[in-house]
């Protein structure tokens, strides 16, 4: 196999496919406003945030796994330091690189709406780290689906409409669950496909401990989760379509398939939440102009 380019091995240890689970939320979240009403630089601060936070907690996973050795027997995406063609070192520095940038913003959106968001955000990073860094790493223990929907779809979505309305609409919260189910959707999909990896090496993920035939439930929950969300949040529309649109992957994940077979999850569930994404966005956009 060809190594990547200098350039070309940076972008793909950011791992495209997962950004969804960071752009959806703001989406979603600066759309229950009205389209005329919206506070753009608001909007597009926290769009800043939850991209370099998200590819933050990826360089931060490469470089942790890299140096633990977890990533020896891995399958799924190109990682930088496993494959000893970047210094682990400059890996860890670009994750906090990463991670000051959304500081920086995040420091900029506090001061245009209230300070309580510094608080947020520095529990965001250190999540992010903590993820698979530091003695604990919460993600080795069964806590990841946890924290991934908190910070991707909680905190995002109703983080996001607090700096439109400075007040958070109750359907904030429900658009949150949803949008939280989806980002949990992605982490299944990877966590599907490292379950004889991570086994092999200690990290005790909740598919891991399951196995893989009976993890498959896990991304269920996850899809049925999106549509009680959106259904709550009176988006009938988006949870009988949020069914049709992860169809593919549940027939998928319900396969004989394991490993590296599995790689083609993830491109589902990043499809999934997009297409989803987009038409809240839309109908949103629609009920706020119109409702």
């Amino acid at each position: 196999m060809v190594a990547p380019g200098p350039v070309q091995r940076w972008v793909l240890a950011a791992r495209p496919r997962t950004l969804p689970a960071a752009g959806v939320p703001v989406a979603v979240g600066v759309l229950l406003i009205r389209p005329l009403a919206i506070n753009w630089l608001n909007a597009l601060l926290c769009l800043v945030i939850a991209l370099a936070l998200q590819i933050g907690t990826n360089y931060a996973n490469d470089y942790s796994d890299g140096v633990r050795g977890t990533d020896e027997v891995r399958v799924g995406p190109f990682r930088l330091t496993a494959s000893k063609l970047v210094p682990a070192k400059l890996v860890g520095r670009a994750a906090w690189l990463f991670f000051a940038v959304a500081s920086a913003a995040g420091l900029w959106l506090a001061g245009r709406t209230s300070w309580w968001l510094v608080a947020i955000g520095v529990s965001a990073v250190l999540a992010g780290w903590l993820y698979t860094g530091g003695p604990k790493p919460y993600g080795y223990y069964g806590f990841g689906e946890l924290f991934v929907f908190l910070y991707f779809g909680l905190v995002a979505t109703v983080g996001t409409a607090y700096c439109q309305h400075l007040f958070i609409p109750t359907r904030a919260w429900w658009l949150g669950v949803a949008t939280g189910f989806m980002a949990c959707a992605l982490l299944e999909a990877n966590n599907l496909r490292d379950v004889e990896g991570d086994r092999a090496v200690g990290k005790k993920t909740l598919a891991a401990r399951l196995g893989r035939r009976r993890a498959s439930w896990l991304y269920v929950v996850c899809v049925l989760g999106v549509a009680l969300g959106a259904l709550l949040a009176r988006q009938v529309v988006v949870a009988v379509v949020a069914l049709a649109v992860y169809a593919p992957a549940l027939r998928f994940v319900f396969s004989p398939r394991s490993g590296r077979e599995l790689l083609v999850l993830l491109k589902y569930s990043a499809r999934a939440q997009l297409q989803l994404g987009a038409l809240l966005a839309v109908l949103l956009a629609l009920h706020a102009y119109w409702g």
